[in-house]
């Protein structure tokens, strides 16, 4: 019954940064674990980072590490992905999902978003 909704999307160049906001209702997302997952064109959907309820535990996919920073905002009621140093095989639409349990999420019987483009070329 979570309604999720992202957005922060858009195109950028090598090096930049884009701020990629979740926002939930109505229930709050200290009670979900929440990841935000990639689709590039023509791939599967794939997990990139994921804050577990509470945000006592982050992860990140190898090629992200370093760049990426997950993050819950418990008074807005969001998770926020800051990219930065962003490379052209970050391209794709990337949603967030929610779901009971741990990380990674389950994408069987999570809650979606809708999605939201990034773009990065020269």
């Amino acid at each position: 019954h979570l309604q999720l909704v992202e957005s922060g999307g858009g195109s950028v160049q090598p090096g930049g940064s884009l701020t990629l906001t979740c926002s939930a209702s109505p229930y709050p997302l200290e009670h979900y674990v929440v990841a935000w997952f990639r689709q590039a064109p023509g791939e599967e959907r794939a997990e990139v980072s994921c804050i577990s309820s509470l945000a006592r535990t982050t992860t990140y996919v190898d090629s992200v590490k370093g760049r990426f920073t997950i993050s819950k905002d418990n008074a807005k009621n969001t998770v926020t992905l800051q990219m930065d140093g962003l490379k052209p095989e970050d391209t794709g639409v990337y949603y967030c999902a929610a779901d009971a349990g741990f990380c990674p999420v389950d994408p069987r019987s999570a809650s979606w978003g809708q999605g939201t483009q990034v773009t990065v070329s020269s």
